[in-house]
């Protein structure tokens, strides 16, 4: 509790203000659940691995893939090993916490966007009895929640991720993901919830991806897209510090960030799907309902 109240206190917020929007939080996520995740959470994950439950011995309509080799050698009988649909899923958010997250100009930061996400998935991994954990990071890991089952345990959760703070500059995608990947040796879906402004996390991406289900989920505001006409500006890269002047009033400065915002986001989302991860993109303008209802239909129609 004394970490989270001192990281809560760089923040800027104490950890009443904290408590009380993790309460409202929850209060508006419930909406979103009863709305989206009711019927569609569940089905949109069925079929995610297979458990090793017994052997028994070979019948004539198995599949000789199936085949226990080591038990049949050693009873001179051949067995088929039998597997059952795990019953619950562990449902990992990763939440970039880094200096970028800090950052909105409609109804809140980017940072505040992904809890509210983090808010709808732990909620109904809550009602479906299943685990839920979560991974702060910036340019390092700077937190860990294993995944666990319960209603209290999601709302830690949400206070954490609130209160959180960067420990190293930058975004590490590649650090966050080689770390869920020796964190967790089952099978699992991880959510890397982030504006994803980072490089050289393809290969750890794809080992990622290889052994769990990932999804990214792109933290995105309007004004990284385009400028407004407010006169002379001065924009601050909050990952490194560095400065630019511009001068927004001139169309062809404007027409100039617009194109190369959206060839630098095209050219980002491209590396994340050339690693076999699927893209949601979630806006602070926007109410995150409409994308993720189009996200878990599709899920759906996947799985069918």
């Amino acid at each position: 509790m004394n970490a989270m109240h001192n990281a809560a206190s760089e923040n800027g917020m104490t950890l009443d203000a904290i408590l009380d929007r993790v309460r409202r939080l929850e209060v508006k996520a419930r909406r979103l659940v009863d709305s989206l995740f009711a019927g569609n959470y569940r089905s949109a994950f069925k079929g995610r691995g297979l458990e090793f439950r017994d052997v028994r011995e070979y019948d004539t309509n198995d599949d000789v893939r199936l085949i226990d080799w080591n038990v049949t050698a050693r009873t001179g009988v051949p067995h088929v090993r039998q597997y059952e649909e795990e019953r619950e899923l562990t449902i990992v958010v990763c939440l970039d916490v880094s200096a970028s997250s800090a950052f909105g100009t409609t109804r809140g930061f980017k940072r505040e966007l992904a809890v509210e996400f983090a808010a709808c998935l732990g909620l109904s991994a809550a009602r479906s009895n299943d685990r839920f954990g979560a991974v702060y990071f910036s340019g390092a890991v700077d937190g860990f929640v294993p995944p666990r089952k319960g209603h209290r345990h999601v709302l830690r959760i949400l206070r954490d991720g609130l209160a959180a703070r960067p420990t190293a500059p930058g975004t590490d995608l590649a650090q966050v993901l080689r770390f869920c990947t020796d964190a967790f040796r089952r099978r699992c879906v991880l959510f890397i919830v982030s504006d994803l402004m980072a490089e050289g996390f393809e290969a750890a991406m794809r080992v990622a991806a290889a052994r769990h289900e990932v999804i990214a989920v792109e933290a995105h505001d309007p004004r990284e897209s385009a400028l407004p006409d407010v006169g002379l500006v001065e924009l601050a890269d909050p990952e490194t510090g560095r400065t630019v002047l511009v001068d927004s009033g001139d169309p062809a400065v404007r027409a100039d960030f617009e194109a190369a915002s959206a060839l630098a986001r095209q050219r980002r989302l491209s590396r994340v799907r050339s690693c076999g991860v699927e893209v949601v993109s979630i806006s602070t303008d926007q109410d995150m309902l409409a994308p993720l209802m189009r996200f878990f239909r599709s899920r759906q129609r996947r799985v069918r």
